[in-house]
């Protein structure tokens, strides 16, 4: 409890628990692959999320909700394992002022927080964003007896684009490759959406009409040849779509409330994701998908509900 009032400090709901408990296989690879540092990143970004909401939370005598730690956890995973502390710390303050707290927080919030957090630090500090990343550990123990595995300075294999080796799928479903923190081992990731997905904490419209996206457009434009277009089963595997899929596509504040309009905008996703990797400068095309479509998801709502309401007048 919080001094002076019978308010709780923190507010948990179950679904904000589910969604920790599912990002846990994640957050073991992360350690597993990349050492210890992994769980002081996890650490810091979540605490610097909680203090960032607890100051506005106090002001107005309110708790801090449990999903400021959804956020943490996910931006912490979405980010290099050797970026620095304070790089993260930062993001993650702009991340829940900026993308939530502004709005009047929880459940008002137009962006995905975390998605806001990432793509500040992207943008302000571009070079630890693209440039760096951390090769998972080699060693039967993995990283368990490291602090951390050293930092390269190489092209993702999204940006790389050369033809791909044929084991790379299989290292990429066990984390056997370099990315993020949680998103290098696929496999961690499909078992805990695959839980909240089946547990329909995971909006399966926004998960099915995403991946629908994804695939559909990302297959014509491998069969038609296109310049730097992956197979599908690559393009699924690679960066951090799966982790996007599953945790972030869903969120249940920016994403849509009308069913049609989430499979519209889960399409959006899928599509916008496949058109920026393979044409823009930017490999990774998931985090600015979720964005823009955080930012059409009221009017989608708005559109199909005024429809919805004049068809529903029409046949009275």
């Amino acid at each position: 409890m919080t001094p002076g009032n019978d308010r709780p400090l923190i507010q948990w709901t179950p679904p904000m628990r589910r969604v920790l408990w599912a990002l846990l296989p994640a957050m073991l690879c992360a350690v597993y692959f990349f050492g210890w540092r992994a769980v002081m990143m996890l650490a810091v970004v979540n605490l610097t999320a909680f203090l960032s909401e607890y100051l506005f939370a106090r002001h107005y005598n309110e708790p801090v909700h449990s999903s400021v730690f959804v956020t943490g956890t996910l931006l912490a995973l979405s980010l290099p394992p050797t970026l620095p502390f304070w790089m993260a710390a930062v993001g993650c303050a702009f991340a829940v002022v900026f993308g939530k707290m502004v709005f009047g927080g929880f459940g008002r919030n137009v962006f995905n927080p975390a998605m806001v957090g990432r793509a500040f630090i992207y943008i302000t500090f571009a070079g630890w964003m693209t440039g760096r990343w951390a090769e998972p550990a080699a060693l039967p123990w993995g990283g368990l007896a490291l602090w951390s595995t050293d930092a390269v300075t190489a092209a993702t294999m999204l940006s790389a684009m050369p033809a791909i080796d044929p084991d790379f799928w299989l290292r990429s479903l066990i984390g056997y490759e370099a990315g993020s923190l949680g998103e290098t081992s696929a496999i961690a990731l499909i078992i805990g959406g695959g839980w909240l997905y089946g547990k329909k904490v995971a909006n399966r419209a926004i998960v099915n009409w995403t991946l629908f996206g994804m695939i559909g457009l990302q297959a014509l434009l491998w069969w038609a040849g296109v310049p730097r277009a992956h197979d599908p089963l690559t393009a699924l595997l690679a960066g951090g779509f799966v982790l996007g899929l599953f945790f972030m596509t869903t969120d249940p504040v920016s994403a849509p409330k009308n069913p049609t309009a989430q499979k519209v905008y889960g399409l959006f996703i899928g599509m916008l994701t496949v058109l920026i990797r393979t044409f823009s400068v930017w490999p990774e095309g998931m985090m600015f998908a979720i964005l823009l479509a955080n930012m059409f998801g009221p009017i989608t709502d708005i559109a199909f509900e005024t429809l919805k309401k004049r068809q529903t007048g029409k046949g009275t």
